[in-house]
């Protein structure tokens, strides 16, 4: 499978609807709605997901205490696929998740519901490749990145790239050894990894698995041979974020929202939230409200501060109108 085929469709959608023929995905698009506060909001509120989104959950609990101070709001962020099962057996209200659900994990839910989970788009993020701050190297392309991670070079290198010289490195650099560090299978950022930029492939035997995207960060600031990969929010002063391209003849982007929203950088996503909703009943108030919020101006001048993109009132609009919110 080629780089391309692997990832049109996530690139298209993010690239199409990043826009709304307003401003730059980094900055709050000033159509938006504010919002504003609402009688009838109590309870307690669970999110059990996304470990990329588990910091972007807690800053938008604190901005719905602000409003709501009596709802308790409990998070965890072991990870994207324990997210669908505790959405599904009811012992949360919000799955984070960093990636789409699986058809098995979608049947799983409509077992014990009836009807599917409706999946909540809430922010755009960028899949970075880090390397130690230290580390010279300028960019990757998609079958460079395959052929250091992957066992299988689905998108097309020929050659399996194990030390940094491969990559054009010279000096101490060229005979250094790479060291390889990845989030584990649990995370949607593994799979969303997996299938663009390995192109569905399978990963090397021996790499560094890590319970959390800080930590592959940490592992990379710790050895000067690192590569690894995480949500650009997780960046630190330790290591840098290089530039892809899909393919030798394409151009070298950076993980910016400028080149996610114009298509050029390849390891672009929409992160989301699972949710209950039955197609013929409304959500729990504070359900509703909860994300009424993360969907209007305030809730995504968090994503913002947080280092994600914002989503544009065309698509937060839309997901407003399929939860029955608007």
């Amino acid at each position: 499978m080629t780089p391309n085929k692997a990832l049109t469709g996530m690139l298209t959608a993010v690239s199409m609807l990043v826009f709304s023929g307003s401003a730059l995905a980094a900055e709050i698009d000033p159509n938006l709605p504010d919002y504003q506060e609402t009688s009838g909001v109590s309870g307690s509120l669970t999110s059990i997901g996304s470990d990329t989104l588990n910091n972007l959950m807690t800053l938008w609990a604190e901005g719905f205490n602000s409003f709501y101070p009596n709802v308790n709001i409990q998070i965890q962020g072991a990870g994207t696929s324990t997210a669908p099962p505790a959405l599904a057996e009811g012992t949360s209200n919000f799955g984070p998740m960093s990636r789409v659900m699986r058809d098995s994990e979608i049947a799983a839910f409509e077992e014990a519901h009836g009807y599917p989970p409706t999946m909540v788009r809430v922010a755009i993020d960028t899949i970075a490749v880090f390397v130690n701050r230290d580390n010279p190297i300028k960019g990757l392309t998609i079958p460079q990145v395959d052929a250091i991670f992957s066992a299988t070079r689905r998108c097309g290198d020929g050659e399996d790239i194990t030390r940094w010289g491969q990559l054009g490195l010279e000096g101490a650099w060229a005979n250094r050894d790479i060291t390889l560090y990845s989030r584990n299978a649990v995370s949607g950022t593994y799979g969303f990894f997996r299938q663009h930029a390995l192109c569905d492939g399978d990963f090397k035997d021996g790499m560094n698995e890590q319970p959390g995207s800080a930590s592959v960060v940490q592992g990379v600031t710790e050895s000067l041979n690192g590569i690894g990969y995480s949500g650009i929010g997780y960046r630190t002063s330790g290591v840098r974020a290089i530039a892809l391209a899909r393919d030798q003849n394409s151009p070298m982007a950076e993980p910016t929202a400028e080149q996610a929203a114009s298509g050029d950088y390849p390891l672009a996503r929409f992160l989301m939230l699972a949710v209950n909703k039955h197609p013929n009943e409304e959500l729990r108030p504070s359900e509703r409200e909860f994300l009424k919020m993360v969907l209007s101006r305030q809730g995504q001048e968090v994503t913002v501060r947080d280092g994600f993109i914002p989503l544009p009132e065309a698509v937060a609009r839309q997901e407003r109108e399929k939860l029955g919110i608007e």
